[in-house]
């Protein structure tokens, strides 16, 4: 009986107790320090996907040029759009969306995936948050290639003031000075990163059917954000006010987070209303992220 009561104990969750701010802070602090694991794991992950390939991690490239590429072209021409503008616009608009994509879908399964090295390896789980973006920014230094020789090819282009991405569209400044902004962008593009990994992780190993949920929400939400299309489409094509056209695309977050990002990369006017956005969901984000670790910290390894 004395063995079996002591299984029992062993196997029941954590008490009430250990919900706790400062161990939820203590948590993503030590998590944060320990770079040197999140860091290793994560090229770990790039490692071991591409082993045995021939051209190894360039093949997270060349995907990405393909897909790129065939869509700028194939969107130019249904849109009537110049290539050399709207090709940059579209490959930006993938390679900053692939990072998002990557946060969301495999932020829910940041404790699913890494179960035995929870259950074995006493580290804070911030750690397997960050372990994801990172394997995300290792990826999208990668895509970055890409932007870079699209670039380079249509540099006369984008660097001429008052270029348009579409017929009849607005005028665009072109690549200037304000590209430096492309770095405090990702900063924080990384940054909710870390708390999409976390919230949307704990709330997947508790419930399995988030992951698939979130997985379809997203397909429909890159067809209502301004990857392979413009604004300017809708209030130049689609016949009424303008007002509630715009709001298709104001009214999606997902707008603002692609937008404070590609905006500087090729050179669009930027509105600091996308930053404001952001700035606020990076804010909230947090804030349910530390609550879930408050509260439910100490039970992802039961769930897991």
């Amino acid at each position: 009986m004395s063995v079996t009561s002591t299984a029992e104990q062993e196997q029941a969750p954590p008490p009430p107790s250990s919900r706790s701010w400062s161990r939820a802070w203590e948590d993503i602090v030590e998590g944060v320090k320990q770079r040197e694991l999140w860091g290793h794991l994560g090229w770990q992950d790039i490692k071991q996907r591409y082993r045995r390939s021939v051209i190894g991690p360039l093949w997270i490239t060349l995907s990405m040029a393909i897909t790129a590429i065939g869509l700028g072209l194939l969107y130019s021409q249904l849109f009537s759009a110049n290539i050399p503008t709207f090709l940059p616009y579209v490959t930006v608009g993938f390679i900053v969306w692939n990072f998002m994509l990557g946060c969301l879908i495999e932020g829910t399964d940041t404790f699913i995936g890494n179960e035995g090295l929870i259950k074995h390896l006493p580290a804070p789980l911030t750690v397997y948050a960050l372990r994801t973006v990172w394997r995300l920014t290792l990826m999208l230094a990668h895509n970055l290639l890409v932007y870079v020789v699209i670039v380079v090819i249509f540099w006369s282009d984008l660097t001429t003031s008052g270029y348009e991405i579409s017929p009849g569209g607005d005028p665009q400044p072109g690549i200037s000075a304000t590209i430096l902004l492309a770095i405090p962008a990702f900063a924080l593009l990384a940054l909710n990163g870390g708390w999409v990994a976390i919230l949307f992780g704990i709330i997947s190993t508790r419930y399995r059917d988030i992951p698939p949920v979130i997985s379809s929400v997203v397909n429909l939400l890159f067809f209502m954000t301004p990857i392979v299309w413009t604004t300017d489409i809708l209030t130049n094509r689609i016949g009424g006010g303008a007002d509630w056209k715009i709001l298709i695309a104001e009214l999606n977050p997902l707008y603002h987070f692609v937008q404070i990002l590609r905006a500087p990369l090729i050179g669009n006017s930027q509105s600091w209303h996308h930053w404001a956005v952001v700035g606020g969901f990076t804010v909230v984000g947090w804030a349910l992220a530390f609550v879930a670790m408050r509260n439910y910290r100490a039970r992802v390894s039961y769930w897991v």
